[in-house]
Parts: structure tokens; sequence; C-alpha cells
């Protein structure tokens, strides 16, 4: 059966896993906003996305431009964890993941270092 959590909890679960990330992480990233939403539309199932311009991809030219965003979506990780320990757990590797995508780094990089 899916967890069953408030939305407060759960942004407190996403807050938490940012101040896990490493500090020279936290403090490279750059024009990023991370927000929790109930789910995707267009992918309903996913549970995290990032849209916009990795730090590795962007040139002199970059500036001007509204944050890039990393939504931590909340139902579909509900829905596939049975317990909240394993919300937290994969709150922390979605968060991770997504902002790993700000910096550059791929799916199938992410599926090697244990954070697909």
């Amino acid at each position: 059966m899916p967890v069953e959590m408030s939305a407060a909890r759960f942004e407190e679960l996403v807050a938490d896993a940012l101040d896990a990330v490493p500090a020279q992480f936290a403090e490279a990233m750059d024009n990023v906003v991370v927000l929790v939403e109930e789910h995707n539309s267009e992918a309903p199932g996913i549970l995290g996305l990032y849209h916009g311009i990795a730090l590795t991809e962007r040139t002199s030219s970059y500036g001007g431009v509204l944050p890039d965003r990393i939504s931590i979506y909340r139902r579909p990780i509900l829905a596939m964890c049975q317990t909240e320990d394993q919300v937290v757990t994969e709150v922390l590797i979605t968060v991770v993941h997504e902002i790993a995508h700000h910096f550059g780094i791929d799916d199938a990089r992410l599926h090697e270092l244990g954070w697909g």
C-alpha cells in the first residue's frame, strides 16, 4: 500500500535531501530552483525532472534567463514506497539524480554510479 504523507512533510524530506548535498556541490549550483509538484502531467510516473541548461552546456552567452528547475514529484514517489523510510531514501536518490543533471551527468552515468 502506498505511503500517505502530507505535502508539508514531503517538502521537509526534499529540504533534508538538499541539506545532505555536499557543500561543494550545493555552492556550485547556479541559477536553479527545486520545486515539489504533485506529478508530471505529460509523464505521470516519473519521479523527478530537470528543466534547463546544464552547467557543462552553458556558454558565455548564458545570462538573463529564468532559473533552471528541478521538479520532484510527490505522488509517484509515494505510490512506489511502502514505508516512510523508503520515501526518505527515494527522495534523496531523486534529488541527487536531478542535481546531477544540472551538472551535466547523464542517466547512463548515474545508473553506473548507483543513482539511477
